[in-house]
Protein backbone atom coordinates (compact mmCIF):
# COMPACT_ATOMS: atom_id res chain seq x y z
CA UNK A 1 0.00 0.00 0.00
CA UNK A 2 1.17 3.50 -0.76
CA UNK A 3 2.45 4.94 2.54
CA UNK A 4 1.23 8.36 1.45
CA UNK A 5 -2.36 7.14 1.83
CA UNK A 6 -2.27 5.90 5.43
CA UNK A 7 0.13 4.79 8.14
CA UNK A 8 -1.77 2.01 9.85
CA UNK A 9 -1.63 1.60 13.62
CA UNK A 10 -1.24 -2.17 13.60
CA UNK A 11 -0.42 -2.31 17.31
CA UNK A 12 -3.59 -0.58 18.47
CA UNK A 13 -5.50 -3.75 19.31
CA UNK A 14 -2.58 -5.10 21.33
CA UNK A 15 -2.02 -1.72 23.01
CA UNK A 16 -5.61 -0.58 23.58
CA UNK A 17 -7.82 -3.57 22.82
CA UNK A 18 -9.45 -1.97 19.79
CA UNK A 19 -8.80 -1.97 16.07
CA UNK A 20 -8.09 1.12 13.98
CA UNK A 21 -11.28 1.81 12.02
CA UNK A 22 -11.27 3.54 8.64
CA UNK A 23 -13.25 6.78 8.40
CA UNK A 24 -14.82 6.29 4.98
CA UNK A 25 -16.94 9.39 4.42
CA UNK A 26 -14.16 11.57 3.03
CA UNK A 27 -12.00 8.86 1.44
CA UNK A 28 -12.11 7.70 -2.14
CA UNK A 29 -13.13 4.09 -2.91
CA UNK A 30 -9.59 3.34 -4.09
CA UNK A 31 -8.16 4.48 -0.76
CA UNK A 32 -10.69 2.49 1.26
CA UNK A 33 -10.07 -0.67 -0.77
CA UNK A 34 -6.30 -0.37 -0.32
CA UNK A 35 -6.51 0.18 3.42
CA UNK A 36 -9.01 -2.65 3.98
CA UNK A 37 -6.84 -5.03 2.01
CA UNK A 38 -3.70 -3.97 3.86
CA UNK A 39 -5.34 -4.50 7.24
CA UNK A 40 -6.50 -7.96 6.24
CA UNK A 41 -3.05 -8.88 4.91
CA UNK A 42 -1.58 -7.89 8.26
CA UNK A 43 -4.02 -10.20 10.05
CA UNK A 44 -5.95 -7.29 11.53
CA UNK A 45 -9.68 -6.63 11.78
CA UNK A 46 -10.81 -4.48 8.86
CA UNK A 47 -13.70 -2.07 9.46
CA UNK A 48 -14.66 1.06 7.52
CA UNK A 49 -17.36 3.42 8.80
CA UNK A 50 -19.56 6.03 7.12
CA UNK A 51 -19.88 4.28 3.77
CA UNK A 52 -22.96 4.90 1.65
CA UNK A 53 -24.32 2.27 -0.74
CA UNK A 54 -22.80 3.84 -3.86
CA UNK A 55 -19.33 3.99 -2.33
CA UNK A 56 -19.70 0.42 -1.05
CA UNK A 57 -20.45 -0.74 -4.60
CA UNK A 58 -17.39 1.11 -5.87
CA UNK A 59 -15.15 -0.49 -3.25
CA UNK A 60 -16.58 -3.93 -4.05
CA UNK A 61 -15.73 -3.43 -7.73
CA UNK A 62 -12.12 -2.68 -6.76
CA UNK A 63 -11.89 -5.39 -4.12
CA UNK A 64 -13.94 -8.38 -5.29
CA UNK A 65 -13.90 -10.69 -2.29
CA UNK A 66 -16.54 -12.96 -0.74
CA UNK A 67 -15.30 -11.71 2.63
CA UNK A 68 -16.21 -8.07 1.88
CA UNK A 69 -19.55 -7.26 3.49
CA UNK A 70 -21.61 -4.09 3.37
CA UNK A 71 -23.72 -3.54 6.49
CA UNK A 72 -26.40 -1.24 5.14
CA UNK A 73 -28.07 -0.34 8.45
CA UNK A 74 -24.72 0.61 9.99
CA UNK A 75 -23.29 2.21 6.82
CA UNK A 76 -20.09 0.19 7.29
CA UNK A 77 -17.86 -2.16 5.31
CA UNK A 78 -16.00 -5.11 6.81
CA UNK A 79 -13.44 -7.42 5.26
CA UNK A 80 -12.82 -10.85 6.74
CA UNK A 81 -14.22 -12.28 9.94
CA UNK A 82 -15.02 -10.60 13.24
CA UNK A 83 -13.04 -11.33 16.38
CA UNK A 84 -14.13 -14.45 18.29
CA UNK A 85 -17.08 -13.90 20.60
CA UNK A 86 -16.03 -12.89 24.14
CA UNK A 87 -18.91 -13.64 26.48
CA UNK A 88 -16.62 -13.14 29.47
CA UNK A 89 -16.68 -9.39 28.84
CA UNK A 90 -20.44 -9.12 29.29
CA UNK A 91 -23.06 -7.65 26.98
CA UNK A 92 -23.62 -4.12 25.71
CA UNK A 93 -27.16 -3.01 24.93
CA UNK A 94 -27.70 -0.21 22.39
CA UNK A 95 -30.95 1.74 22.72
CA UNK A 96 -32.49 4.15 20.23
CA UNK A 97 -35.13 6.77 20.77
CA UNK A 98 -36.71 6.11 17.37
CA UNK A 99 -36.24 4.26 14.10
CA UNK A 100 -34.51 7.33 12.64
CA UNK A 101 -31.63 6.70 15.06
CA UNK A 102 -31.05 3.24 13.54
CA UNK A 103 -27.89 4.04 11.49
CA UNK A 104 -26.04 5.39 14.54
CA UNK A 105 -27.26 2.58 16.82
CA UNK A 106 -26.31 -0.01 14.20
CA UNK A 107 -22.82 1.46 13.81
CA UNK A 108 -22.27 1.10 17.55
CA UNK A 109 -23.58 -2.46 17.57
CA UNK A 110 -21.48 -3.57 14.60
CA UNK A 111 -18.29 -2.01 15.99
CA UNK A 112 -18.70 -3.95 19.24
CA UNK A 113 -19.64 -7.20 17.52
CA UNK A 114 -16.63 -6.80 15.25
CA UNK A 115 -14.46 -6.82 18.40
CA UNK A 116 -16.20 -9.95 19.66
CA UNK A 117 -18.38 -8.19 22.23
CA UNK A 118 -21.95 -9.49 22.60
CA UNK A 119 -24.23 -6.60 21.69
CA UNK A 120 -27.94 -6.29 21.11
CA UNK A 121 -30.24 -3.41 20.10
CA UNK A 122 -33.41 -2.16 21.72
CA UNK A 123 -35.11 0.15 19.23
CA UNK A 124 -37.84 2.77 19.44
CA UNK A 125 -37.94 3.26 23.22
CA UNK A 126 -37.94 7.07 23.18
CA UNK A 127 -39.41 9.11 26.00
CA UNK A 128 -42.42 10.28 23.94
CA UNK A 129 -43.88 6.88 24.82
CA UNK A 130 -42.19 6.36 28.18
CA UNK A 131 -44.05 3.11 28.88
CA UNK A 132 -42.07 1.47 26.07
CA UNK A 133 -38.85 2.06 28.00
CA UNK A 134 -40.24 1.28 31.45
CA UNK A 135 -41.49 -2.07 30.17
CA UNK A 136 -37.87 -2.99 29.32
CA UNK A 137 -36.23 -2.36 32.70
CA UNK A 138 -35.44 -6.04 33.29
CA UNK A 139 -33.75 -6.17 29.89
CA UNK A 140 -31.73 -3.03 30.66
CA UNK A 141 -30.38 -4.54 33.86
CA UNK A 142 -28.99 -7.58 32.04
CA UNK A 143 -26.36 -5.52 30.16
CA UNK A 144 -22.97 -4.47 31.54
CA UNK A 145 -22.96 -1.18 29.61
CA UNK A 146 -25.76 0.77 27.90
CA UNK A 147 -25.47 3.03 24.87
CA UNK A 148 -28.45 5.36 24.37
CA UNK A 149 -28.86 7.08 20.97
CA UNK A 150 -31.39 9.88 20.64
CA UNK A 151 -32.15 12.94 18.53
CA UNK A 152 -34.75 15.68 19.07
CA UNK A 153 -34.18 16.96 22.63
CA UNK A 154 -32.04 13.92 23.52
CA UNK A 155 -33.77 13.02 26.79
CA UNK A 156 -33.47 9.22 26.52
CA UNK A 157 -29.98 8.80 28.07
CA UNK A 158 -30.89 10.90 31.12
CA UNK A 159 -33.97 8.77 31.79
CA UNK A 160 -32.02 5.52 31.32
CA UNK A 161 -29.23 6.70 33.63
CA UNK A 162 -31.86 7.45 36.27
CA UNK A 163 -33.28 3.92 36.09
CA UNK A 164 -30.26 1.62 36.17
CA UNK A 165 -26.79 1.69 37.81
CA UNK A 166 -24.67 0.54 34.86
CA UNK A 167 -22.48 2.92 32.84
CA UNK A 168 -24.61 4.78 30.27
CA UNK A 169 -23.02 6.34 27.17
CA UNK A 170 -25.14 8.96 25.42
CA UNK A 171 -25.03 9.51 21.65
CA UNK A 172 -26.76 12.63 20.29
CA UNK A 173 -28.23 11.99 16.85
CA UNK A 174 -28.72 14.58 14.11
CA UNK A 175 -32.47 13.98 13.87
CA UNK A 176 -35.13 16.58 14.58
CA UNK A 177 -36.93 19.68 13.35
CA UNK A 178 -35.71 23.29 13.36
CA UNK A 179 -33.98 24.11 16.63
CA UNK A 180 -32.74 20.53 16.92
CA UNK A 181 -29.98 22.02 14.74
CA UNK A 182 -28.51 18.81 13.39
CA UNK A 183 -28.10 17.21 16.80
CA UNK A 184 -26.85 20.25 18.70
CA UNK A 185 -29.95 20.41 20.91
CA UNK A 186 -29.56 16.75 21.83
CA UNK A 187 -25.84 17.21 22.46
CA UNK A 188 -26.35 20.20 24.73
CA UNK A 189 -29.19 18.46 26.56
CA UNK A 190 -27.04 15.40 27.21
CA UNK A 191 -24.08 17.50 28.34
CA UNK A 192 -26.39 19.38 30.72
CA UNK A 193 -28.00 16.18 32.01
CA UNK A 194 -28.90 15.96 35.69
CA UNK A 195 -28.08 12.23 35.69
CA UNK A 196 -24.73 11.85 37.54
CA UNK A 197 -22.07 9.94 35.67
CA UNK A 198 -23.65 10.05 32.22
CA UNK A 199 -20.96 10.01 29.52
CA UNK A 200 -21.54 11.79 26.20
CA UNK A 201 -19.85 11.36 22.81
CA UNK A 202 -20.08 13.56 19.72
CA UNK A 203 -23.07 13.83 17.40
CA UNK A 204 -23.78 10.61 15.45
CA UNK A 205 -20.62 8.99 16.85
CA UNK A 206 -21.84 5.43 17.25
CA UNK A 207 -18.33 4.07 16.75
CA UNK A 208 -16.92 6.31 19.47
CA UNK A 209 -19.62 5.20 21.90
CA UNK A 210 -18.83 1.58 21.09
CA UNK A 211 -15.14 2.09 21.82
CA UNK A 212 -15.97 3.86 25.10
CA UNK A 213 -18.07 0.83 26.07
CA UNK A 214 -15.23 -1.48 25.04
CA UNK A 215 -12.77 0.42 27.26
CA UNK A 216 -15.16 0.06 30.21
CA UNK A 217 -15.51 -3.68 29.65
CA UNK A 218 -11.78 -4.26 29.22
CA UNK A 219 -10.88 -2.20 32.28
CA UNK A 220 -13.31 -4.18 34.43
CA UNK A 221 -11.71 -7.53 33.84
CA UNK A 222 -11.33 -8.31 30.12
CA UNK A 223 -7.91 -8.86 28.58
CA UNK A 224 -6.70 -6.20 26.14
CA UNK A 225 -6.67 -8.37 23.05
CA UNK A 226 -9.59 -10.39 21.62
Amino acid sequence: MNQDIARLDLQRRKRLGMVEAIWGEHKQPEQIAQILQSLQQQGELALATRIDAAKADAVAALLPSPELTYHRDARCLTLGAAAPLRRDCGEVLVLSGGTSDLPVASEAQLALQWHGIPCDRLLDVGVAGLHRLLDQQDRLRQARVLIACAGMEGALPTVVAGLVPQPVIAVPVSVGYGVSAGGMAALHGMLASCAPGLSVVNIDNGYGAAMAALRILLSSGGAAGP
